[in-house]
């Protein structure tokens, strides 16, 4: 079986949308938040994590209700957490491989945020997935923070914020976009040269059509223009709309909204400045060390 890819970025990265394209590639599947990376094991998980009973199991209810039941109703979901609830014991490996059998030799896509507001969670990934394939996606301080700081206000379901980062990150969008992608930098910066693509968000949505091929090229998988074409509607994805009551969410609020690549509002994509005071923080800037993190990442 191959390796799975794995998303890292934290919220408003634009990782909805690239992994909801990447997984239109026939040879991929695209999943919605998966969250398996909180603890060990399914049990732990399940009743250990206030965020995962709340709403961070939508993802993994809609991905085993469509896998088992072929479909993602009120009823499907209830079966898929009776399936789940009974097997606490399981290692979060197996419960992967277990989709990994379901969906047979295409590449398994995860871009589950929860990933990187521990470090424990990332170092357990890629404790255990140590081969596999890390896309690390960025997006400008900036741009991350007015997004999240806007959906925080329209969207109460992001709740789970409260419960899986510090008070002061909470208050801050800067401390979580610098906190999230140093661990990242940190953690996948030793692994083996080409098992992590680091790529700006605003530049590869710009110019999808260089970096989709791309991509393609450096997983293994074709590149050819009927595989780009199917990339080019994430919209198709079982996951790219709203979920049943029971479980409606396990993806980005905007992105389960409106899933289409919207070509033009992408033409118009341009980096923000580093310098200037931050909507969120009257009368203050970005701080020296997200400054000079920032630049390192390739933003001016």
């Amino acid at each position: 079986m191959p390796e799975p890819l794995f998303i890292l970025c934290p919220p408003r990265s634009y990782s909805s949308i690239v992994c909801g394209m990447l997984g239109q590639h026939p040879q991929c599947y695209g999943l919605p938040e998966l969250n398996l990376f909180l603890a060990d094991t399914i049990g732990e998980i399940w009743y250990g994590s206030t965020f995962f009973r709340s709403s961070g199991f939508h993802g993994i209810c809609r991905t085993l209700a469509q896998l088992h039941s072929g479909e993602q109703t009120e009823e499907a979901v209830i079966l898929a957490k009776e399936w789940i609830t009974a097997r606490p014991s399981w290692p979060v490996r197996r419960l992967f491989d277990h989709i990994q059998e379901l969906v047979g030799d295409r590449i398994l896509i995860d871009k589950s945020p929860s990933t990187l507001f521990r470090r424990d969670h990332l170092e357990r990934l890629l404790r255990v997935y140590p081969n596999a394939n890390i896309l690390h996606l960025i997006r400008h301080p900036r741009g991350m923070g007015e997004s999240l700081i806007t959906l925080r206000k329209t969207d109460k379901s992001l709740k789970f914020f409260d419960q899986l980062v510090t008070d002061a990150q909470r208050l801050d969008p800067e401390r979580m976009w610098r906190n999230s992608h140093e661990m990242a930098v940190a953690l996948t910066d030793p692994l083996p040269l080409g098992q992590c693509m680091r790529v700006k968000g605003e530049l590869m949505m710009s110019q999808l059509d260089v970096f989709l091929p791309q991509l393609c090229e450096w997983l293994g998988i074709r590149s050819d223009a009927e595989a780009i074409a199917a990339m080019m509607h994430p919209e198709d994805s079982p996951y790219a709309r709203l979920g049943p009551a029971n479980a409606p969410g396990g993806n980005d609020p905007n992105f389960l909204q409106d899933p289409k690549v919207d070509m033009a509002r992408l033409a118009r994509l341009k980096e923000p400045s580093l310098v200037g005071e931050l909507s969120w923080r009257t009368g203050d800037g970005f701080r020296p060390k997200t400054i000079r993190l920032a630049k390192q990442l390739g933003y001016a």
